[in-house]
């Protein structure tokens, strides 16, 4: 073997540098592993470059936006003459950039082997990236997901995905967002800050489905009230572009007219073409189904991150990549309950929860208790001018098995409500803890209070 061939060889080879696979990269180099990780794009993948962070840049210039707007009722009179969309893009880009040379500069720091290129898996073992042959005691799959479209709906033009929404130069007048889910809630409520007329449509029953049904009803009160529309039960038909009108048509021989129609319809595994399936990884409509322990049913093969079957976020992959290089390094680390996993929504108003809804609750447990502590009883949530509430599900006489929260910065309460869930507490328990005051934490404390049978600012 050449001197060349044996520094191919590694104990883990990652592909993909998304937030699984840096996080597995990085501790599993802090263990000890000699790691080769695997990018075709930028590392950091989908979150950072072309999802959650930039994302979240565009709807906080919105927020400060529909602050600058409603000022006169704070008694700040302040007028919004215009979005610079160049303004906003650099300051977007610039939170990206410095995200990115940060992690660049960890994974160096760190001496991964970091192969620029697209690599393919060519057999259980190898990782072929151009004319270098990557050789793994184990390989970990990490290649993430694209933008979903529908059966006959081509992306380009005026008709794109989250991606291309990201590097508009102008405020559409008109949007149709082909999606009432995560995404498409959040570019919703992007639009509406900057001043577009929004309407959403989607085929399910509700927006943000997968939540609580109470969230639900919340988020489409909140919308009317922003004068964002949306169609539910509504099924997409087609659309066609003409000049600078795109044209969506329902089912219903509804039609839309609109400046741009934003697709999201959900996202799909990054498997094809990759030398799974020839390398013997079994796969399921594209995703890579694992055991508890991410293994696949390969040897030696690990998945972690958006191409396995489960929640798509970033934060799980993330876990997930730490979990398979502590597996990989003989630690023998805690399986990651899925139900554990907390989600956010974050337009406005924000959407946070952790476990089970309160029909999963029911499904699962049958006998449970349920309580919504409304932020009307928040101070802090009264200075800040938002509505809301804090839902909580609990088995009978049992532990707290759900925690549902919607209203203005209510993401950033996900924390406590996660550990309770995960440490199965009692609402007794909670109830016991001081939460200062005046913060919309508070809410978390109250409604705990009342579920343990002593509410203070709420009716038993």
């Amino acid at each position: 073997m050449s001197a060349d061939a044996a520094a191919d060889d590694y104990d883990v080879v990652i592909l993909g540098g998304g937030s699984g696979g840096y996080a597995c990269a990085l501790r599993s180099a802090q263990l000890g592993l000699r790691v080769a990780l695997v990018e075709k794009g930028k590392l950091g993948g989908t979150c950072l470059h072309v999802g959650c962070i930039p994302t979240k840049a565009l709807l906080h210039a919105g927020e400060v936006a529909d602050m600058a707007r409603d000022g006169a009722h704070f008694g700040v009179h302040a007028t919004l003459e215009s979005i610079d969309m160049a303004g906003v893009n650099a300051y977007k880009d610039s939170v990206v950039s410095r995200a990115h040379k940060g992690l660049q500069g960890l994974v160096k720091a760190a001496k991964i082997d970091y192969v620029e290129g697209s690599g393919v898996l060519d057999g259980p073992r190898t990782v072929v990236v151009g004319d270098r042959r990557l050789t793994g005691t184990n390989v970990v799959l990490a290649t993430g997901s694209y933008a979903k479209s529908l059966p006959g709906l081509e992306i380009g033009g005026r008709i794109m995905t989250s991606e291309q929404a990201l590097t508009l130069d102008f405020v559409p007048g008109r949007v149709v967002v082909l999606g009432g889910g995560v995404i498409g809630c959040e570019f919703a409520s992007v639009f509406r800050s900057f001043g577009s007329e929004v309407t959403i449509v989607e085929a399910l029953p509700r927006l943000v489905a997968a939540e609580d049904e109470a969230i639900s009803k919340q988020l489409e009160r909140a919308f009317r009230k922003r004068k964002i529309v949306f169609k539910t039960g509504a099924r997409f038909a087609g659309a066609t572009q003409a000049d600078d009108v795109v044209t969506v048509t329902l089912e219903s021989g509804e039609s839309l007219e609109a400046d741009l129609l934003l697709v999201a319809v959900g996202r799909g595994p990054v498997t094809d073409g990759l030398g799974y399936e020839a390398a013997g990884v079994r796969l399921d409509r594209g995703f890579v189904p694992t055991d508890e322990r991410l293994r696949t049913n390969v040897e030696g093969v690990y998945a972690v991150g958006d191409i396995v079957p489960g929640l798509q976020l970033a934060h799980r992959g993330f876990a997930q990549g730490i979990f398979v290089a502590e597996e990989i390094a003989g630690l023998s680390p805690t399986v990651i309950d899925e139900t554990g996993i907390p989600r956010v929504t974050y337009c406005d108003p924000e959407v946070a929860s952790v476990g089970l809804t309160e029909a999963q609750a029911r499904e699962k447990h049958g006998d449970i208790e349920t309580y919504e502590y409304n932020l009307g009883g928040n101070g802090k949530s009264q200075i800040l001018a938002t509505q809301g509430f804090v839902k909580l599900v609990r088995r009978t006489d049992g532990p707290v098995v759900g925690v549902h929260m919607i209203g203005a910065r209510m993401g950033e309460q996900i924390g406590e409500a996660q550990l309770i869930v995960g440490w199965e507490a009692h609402p007794e328990d909670v109830a016991g803890l001081v939460h200062a005051h005046p913060t919309q934490n508070e809410a978390l404390g109250e409604a705990h209070l009342a579920l343990a049978g002593k509410p203070l600012h709420a009716h038993a």
